[in-house]
């Protein structure tokens, strides 16, 4: 595998959908009807389970979990079926209800449309209350719908930048602390421009472009400047006047003005190799940046565009099939699945932040005092999809069966806006069309 394949691989492992599995499920239809309930069952017998297939590390821990709960207890036995993480959300999409498990693992802006094709039930009723008291309240954003819990992690995700403060230093840089002094937008400017007085090839900052604009990376990587800005991928249903403000276009532009800046990366190599001081990107970057730079990093959080700094979040999640015959059964296994053991299990495999308060308190990485508090402490800040305040700064990406076009059509503005087209035509663009294929659909609405 090469090495860019190998980078694509652990951004889909850590919750950002690659745009293939995403676009499939635009075409579905779906709607209508009454809420899709699993029956109770006995709570006792066979289940069956499906997990997309991630790193080795990762596998592992879902093995190791399925074997240590089927161990534990006689009246319940899990059956687990790993598919590969590019086939996992269309093998989903294309399989009716039916003959999906009674749980299943799912990426997280793909729940509201699964949701929407009566796939996924809610769980409310089967997992413990001590299991949701224990989520996390950015968890909980990201697998509600209208007070309704589908679905609940393992863990989280976000996003920072990364500094090396060898070269920052060098230039002369103040940079934040924490949220609580963060760069504006203008401050990001002048420090790139620093950097890149002191920089050979005046390349200074990473932004994964080796990833590509034109996918998940796109939007979960840069709808924070949107929201930063005031404005919103969707606000009560519309993309027009929540998509395309002058606040966000003066963003986009701000954001298009950086690209004089940006070390193409194509070697992946970019920040860890020491060409640039400053990497935007996610957590899952950590293990390879402090092993490249020791003592020398420094984790910072992204610029503030006025509304406040923001992060994306939300990650891989499980749920129960719509169609289980068997939903006792399966909330005992969530509720296993769930504890300290087995989510520490797999953050350590992962590196991600646990979705639970207790493991995460107890992170070595993301407690308090530890090197990645920076996204504990975004992630304590929730906004959920709708309420983005200035206060808050984890946020969830829009809950809507509709979300697969949403994601297209901003990354492919973003992409645009990027390569230098005008940000408020692509952003009215993408707004426009976005608003089409919602009002195609009825909005969405799940009934």
């Amino acid at each position: 595998m090469s090495s860019t394949n190998r980078r694509l691989r652990r951004t889909a492992s850590t919750g950002l959908a690659l745009a293939l599995p995403l676009a499939a499920l635009a075409a579905c239809g779906g709607g209508g009807g009454t809420d899709a309930s699993a029956e109770a069952g006995s709570g006792k017998g066979t289940i069956s389970v499906w997990a997309h297939q991630g790193q080795k590390s990762e596998d592992a821990a879902v093995q190791n979990a399925v074997k240590s709960f089927n161990s534990s207890q006689s009246d319940i036995k899990v059956e687990l079926k790993l598919i590969p993480g590019n086939d996992y959300t269309k093998t989903i999409t294309a399989t009716d209800a039916s003959e999906l498990p009674d749980v299943m693992e799912f990426d997280g802006p793909t729940m509201a449309n699964f949701v929407y094709n009566k796939k996924l039930a809610p769980i409310d009723d089967y997992v413990s209350s001590k299991t949701m008291a224990n989520a996390t309240d950015a968890s909980k954003s990201q697998g509600e719908i209208d007070g309704k819990h589908y679905g609940l992690g393992m863990y989280d995700s976000g996003l920072g930048i990364y500094g090396n403060k060898k070269l920052l230093d060098a230039a002369g840089v103040k940079y934040p602390t924490g949220l609580s002094d963060d760069w504006t937008a203008d401050e990001f400017t002048a420090a790139l421009k620093a950097l890149k007085a002191k920089d050979s090839d005046g390349k200074t900052l990473d932004i994964q472009e080796n990833n590509g604009l034109t996918n998940e990376w796109g939007t979960y990587g840069f709808t924070p400047v949107v929201w930063s800005a005031g404005g919103s991928l969707l606000k009560d249903g519309k993309a027009e006047g929540a998509l395309d403000t002058p606040a966000v276009v003066s963003a986009l532009k701000t954001f298009q003005s950086w690209k004089t800046y940006v070390d193409p990366n194509t070697d992946g190599n970019a920040f860890a190799k020491g060409r640039v001081a400053l990497s935007w990107v996610g957590h899952w970057m950590y293990p390879t940046y402090s092993k490249a730079l020791g003592g020398d990093l420094v984790v910072l959080p992204l610029p503030d565009f006025g509304n406040g700094p923001k992060t994306g979040q939300g990650s891989w999640a499980w749920g129960i099939g719509a169609d289980s015959k068997n939903a006792k059964a399966a909330g005992a296994f969530l509720d296993y699945l769930l504890n300290d053991t087995n989510v520490t299990a797999m953050t350590t495999a992962n590196g991600a932040p646990p979705a639970t308060k207790s493991a995460l308190a107890a992170s070595p990485l993301y407690k308090q005092g530890g090197p990645l508090q920076l996204f504990s402490d975004q992630l304590a800040k929730p906004c959920g999809d709708s309420d983005i305040t200035k206060n808050c700064v984890a946020v969830t990406r829009p809950v809507t069966a509709g979300y697969p076009t949403i994601t297209a059509k901003f990354s492919e503005a973003l992409n645009s806006v990027y390569g230098g087209a005008d940000p408020k035509a692509a952003l009215s663009k993408a707004a426009r069309s976005i608003d089409q294929d919602f009002s195609d659909n009825a909005g969405y609405e799940i009934p």
